[in-house]
């Protein structure tokens, strides 16, 4: 996976969305994909998508 910093690639972008999908936190996802949560926020945010409530 990409490194923090790294642009966010179409499969990067796809593991994200089916994650978020899932309902799996942002902070699973964000450990999943290797990137900061405040980034995977933030493209969750670009993307219009509702990230699922920390547990």
């Amino acid at each position: 996976m990409n490194p923090a910093g790294e642009p966010w690639n179409y499969e990067s972008v796809q593991a994200l969305l089916s994650l978020a999908r899932e309902g799996i936190p942002v902070s699973v996802i964000s450990l999943k994909l290797k990137r900061p949560v405040t980034e995977v926020r933030a493209k969750l945010n670009d993307l219009g998508v509702t990230p699922a409530a920390e547990v």
